[in-house]
């Protein structure tokens, strides 16, 4: 051994590299980028003098052996690299033992040895294969998603005309910034020559949606027979299929579909054009994201901002149903966007019918193992109950909370869920047994019955009373809870 060692001034190694095979000479390649601060250990005295011979500082040990560390310095970072897990285990109980506040990323064969070196100490373990698989799927996920942005953009580059951007009925931040970056998508690739129109049905009345519209004054027109004919294109954007919560009946044909939600099980391909359709993203601003990023276009403020709040409201500010994807392109989107209109978005004042039915949904509440029902009655503003049920699921001792209630027009539910074992969507889907629409995630989920000829019936909560009574029984019964539990309601 040596009597010096490349030391910094606390006469510690950087890096110790402990078997060069393969891999490990991999390892040290990249090291030698950095700092020339490293020792390389291996048993193979061949494998050291061709180090050597490269002006790398190798030794011939054997890292099995309990005092092969015995005259090496202290290292700050032990690269456990060779190719048989036994030795890799011994070598990270002597490392442990004599250095315990060092850095061990160890490499494993298989998962028994995976076990074996974490309870041995190290603080990473790599299986190769492993890792070459992760990473494969992730090239093949970037490809993919590199090539459908291309794919929309040599699509569109021909288009002139009307592309009219249909978004999910009561729209949303997600659905609405989606439709913008789609707009400003389609515009740029056609040189100006294709028009483009956000068109939507219901209403808008979450105030942090009618907030987000108005600052960012975002040009939206009603979806009507008369303006969907009169487009050369059409896409949906956060909804899945024509006639699945928008305006469009189920035969309309589109051109372009980009969603984020599942479509239903019984249901066929989705008949348009383009389809890219991403269940494991938690919101369809982030594939718009994607899109700019891969075509490498500027991303204009205010488009930045709204795709920026539409990935923030669609996963609660990043608590539910996030994936590295969202928080990836809003860190991309971040220094893009205008910081004092998202905080003006974010904090609107709220209105008194808001209130109301949050007192309505307090008041009316009943708790029934952990699962919680709350009628508001008649309600204008649909967008309330599921801010409500956002409030109650919040309740000590509550899993599930369904807040429901009647419009004019329907009978809606909003559904918040927080136990592991149940999808929500999937029971409410189920309780309504076709009835009008329902479904969702395991952890939110809506559903809207329309009332047809009951429109017309002056007393609402009584008429939501009758129906929604054998809803909530299914509803019950697929959950578990009993009858005795259910009379409580």
């Amino acid at each position: 051994m040596p009597d010096t060692f490349p030391t910094d001034e606390s006469g510690h190694i950087r890096y110790l590299v402990l078997g060069c095979g393969s891999i490990g000479y991999n390892v040290v390649q990249e090291l030698a980028k950095e700092t020339n601060q490293f020792v390389i250990i291996d048993r193979d005295e061949k494998r050291v003098e061709d180090l050597r011979n490269q002006d790398f500082n190798a030794y011939t040990l054997d890292i099995e052996d309990h005092d092969f560390l015995e005259n090496i310095p202290k290292p700050e970072f032990v690269f456990v690299l060779s190719h048989l897990d036994a030795a890799n285990i011994a070598a990270v109980k002597t490392v442990k033992k004599n250095h315990p506040n060092a850095y061990v990323i160890a490499r494993s064969g298989d998962p028994i040895s995976n076990r074996r070196l974490e309870k041995a100490g190290a603080d990473i373990v790599m299986n190769p294969q492993e890792v070459f698989a992760q990473t494969a799927l992730r090239y093949i996920h970037k490809l993919r998603s590199s090539r459908m942005a291309r794919r929309l953009n040599s699509m569109v580059s021909g288009w002139e005309g009307t592309l009219g951007i249909v978004v999910h009925t009561n729209p949303d931040p997600d659905a609405i910034s989606s439709a913008m970056a789609l707009c400003a998508i389609g515009q740029a690739a056609s040189e100006g020559k294709l028009k483009c129109v956000i068109l939507y049905d219901g209403k808008i009345g979450h105030q942090e949606n009618r907030a987000f519209v108005n600052l960012l004054d975002i040009q939206m027109d009603p979806a009507t027979e008369e303006s969907i004919a009169a487009c050369s294109y059409l896409a949906l954007v956060d909804s899945c299929r024509p006639g699945a919560n928008n305006v469009l009946r189920p035969d309309t044909r589109v051109n372009i579909i980009v969603d984020h939600h599942k479509a239903p099980e019984d249901a066929g391909p989705a008949d348009a054009d383009f389809v890219d359709i991403r269940p494991s993203v938690g919101a369809t601003a982030s594939i718009m994201s994607q899109y700019y990023q891969e075509l490498d276009i500027q991303v204009d403020t205010k488009v930045a901002t709204a795709l920026m709040y539409g990935i923030r409201a669609d996963t609660l500010n990043f608590s539910r149903h996030t994936t590295p994807l969202d928080l990836h392109y809003a860190a991309f989107l971040l220094p893009l966007t205008d910081e004092d209109l998202l905080e003006q978005i974010s904090s609107p004042s709220m209105s008194q019918e808001t209130l109301d039915v949050f007192g309505d949904a307090i008041r009316s509440k009943k708790i029934i193992s952990g699962y919680l029902f709350s009628d508001v009655g008649y309600v204008r503003n649909r967008d309330a109950l599921p801010q409500a049920a956002d409030l109650l699921i919040k309740l000590e001792g509550v899993n599930t909370a369904l807040v429901y209630g009647i419009t004019d027009e329907q009978i809606i539910m909003s559904a918040r869920n927080k136990d592991i074992r149940m999808n929500v969507g999937k029971v409410l889907a189920e309780a309504f047994d076709g009835m009008g629409s329902a479904g969702g995630h395991a952890s939110m989920a809506a559903a809207a019955l329309p009332l047809s000829f009951f429109s017309l019936v002056k007393d609402k909560e009584e008429l939501l009373s009758l129906i929604i009574e054998p809803i909530l029984g299914r509803f019950m019964e697929l959950v578990g809870i009993g009858e005795e539990e259910t009379n409580e309601i």
